[in-house]
């Protein structure tokens, strides 16, 4: 099976920016960054057209670099069976599913995911947390996500193989289409990766500024060989609230 179909969205200030600084998460709220305006309108409209069975995350949306995670117990015996992709038929063959909230979590950050999308409300029942590992994560990480039932796929080594991943996606849980909210670190990745199809950026009407302040699509410097990723302009839309809405699709 192809791998996945993969959109970005991502709300932005004017200068480019993903948050209001370093040291806030914007999945638990930042009032300075609603005072920009932030809308809904196009997020859902994209959800709408484009019927996604799994949205994306990276840890760096839900845990601050210098976030400590708690100690787990550790794995006694044999750990090699934890590197097995888990989709238990508990959780993948339950009734009225409808996606996965899926996040990169290669390192084992992140603790008290909250597994069921009935608690964000009735927009989001029959979703369900799903993780990306590889070889290098903590067995005892996996461990953890064992006895709370929740899914993961292993892909790659030392680090989370992107590629892999969504082609895993697609082969054994049958995605088609991926919706990316993920910071600008993990957007970053997929793009430079060329595993994007769709970019959406909603500017809104403020200007953050900060050295280090979250921009979009964070990743490493251009080679000598390598090229800028090319867009191609699908549409723009000026909103009442003063935010544009840009719409490209990626150019081979």
């Amino acid at each position: 099976m192809a791998k996945p179909k993969v959109v970005t969205f991502n709300s932005a200030s004017l200068d480019g920016r993903v948050a209001a600084s370093r040291d806030r998460l914007l999945l638990w709220g930042d009032e300075r960054w609603q005072a920009m305006g932030e809308s809904e309108e196009a997020y859902r409209w994209l959800r709408s057209l484009h019927q996604p069975q799994a949205s994306l995350e990276g840890s760096g949306s839900l845990v601050r670099d210098e976030d400590e995670p708690a100690p787990l117990p550790p794995v006694e015996g044999d750990a090699s069976h934890l590197y097995e992709d888990y989709l238990p038929e508990s959780v993948t063959g339950r009734p009225g599913h409808r996606g996965w909230f899926t996040c990169v979590d290669g390192r084992g950050r992140v603790r008290n995911w909250i597994k069921d999308g009935a608690f964000f409300g009735e927009e989001w029942q029959g979703w369900h947390s799903l993780i990306l590992v590889c070889r290098a994560t903590p067995a005892p990480y996996l461990a953890y996500l064992r006895r709370e039932a929740i899914p993961y796929l292993v892909a790659g080594d030392e680090r989370v193989d992107l590629a892999l991943a969504l082609e895993k996606l697609g082969s054994s849980l049958g995605v088609t289409t991926l919706l990316s909210t993920a910071g600008s670190r993990m957007n970053g990745a997929l793009l430079r990766a060329g595993l994007v199809d769709e970019v959406n950026v909603e500017l809104l009407p403020g200007v953050v500024g900060g050295m280090d302040t979250p921009s979009l699509f964070d990743s490493p410097a251009l080679g000598p060989e390598e090229n800028p990723a090319r867009l191609e302009l699908m549409s723009a839309l000026v909103q009442s609230g003063g935010q544009v809405w840009l719409r490209y699709r990626t150019v081979s």
